[in-house]
């Protein structure tokens, strides 16, 4: 059974952000003097978001925002070269990593920008367990016990 609000939920789905050619669309039919319910209709878009689109499009002169906060240092080509540097070693700290990057590929890049891209690639660091070391003895009585 259904509560109220996940049906509200289910119903209304996730809001989306519209493509750029989504915008200059809507700015497009309302430069030729189409209604906002036609558009609407025309696009399968949501009259709000028509009417949002438009008043931002008449306030900013442009029909989409500059987005905020600063852009991404590393791009993909950099994300690509730290992947196989973690890759050919994996015991390489985050300082060495940026001052690799730094000197062979030319990126200037901080520790920290290297620590998040590789925790957002899944790399972590962890200290590896102490295994102790298995004499011939110790693996009879290990093998014995098992089965």
């Amino acid at each position: 059974m259904q509560t109220a609000s996940t049906n509200i939920c289910v119903r209304m789905g996730l809001s989306q952000e519209l493509n750029e050619f989504k915008h200059g669309t809507v700015i497009g039919c309302h430069l030729c003097n189409k209604s906002i319910h036609e558009i609407s209709l025309l696009l399968n878009i949501p009259q709000s978001s028509v009417s949002g689109i438009i008043t931002k499009g008449k306030q900013l002169g442009t029909a989409t925002q500059p987005q905020s906060g600063k852009p991404c240092k590393m791009t993909e080509w950099g994300q690509h070269m730290l992947k196989c540097t973690m890759h050919r070693s994996h015991q390489l700290s985050a300082e060495s990593i940026a001052k690799d990057l730094q000197t062979l590929r030319g990126l200037q890049i901080s520790t920290t920008t290297v620590c998040r891209e590789l925790h957002g690639m899944g790399f972590h660091g962890r200290a590896a367990a102490i295994k102790p070391y298995i004499t011939k003895c110790n693996a009879k009585r290990h093998a014995a016990t098992i089965f």
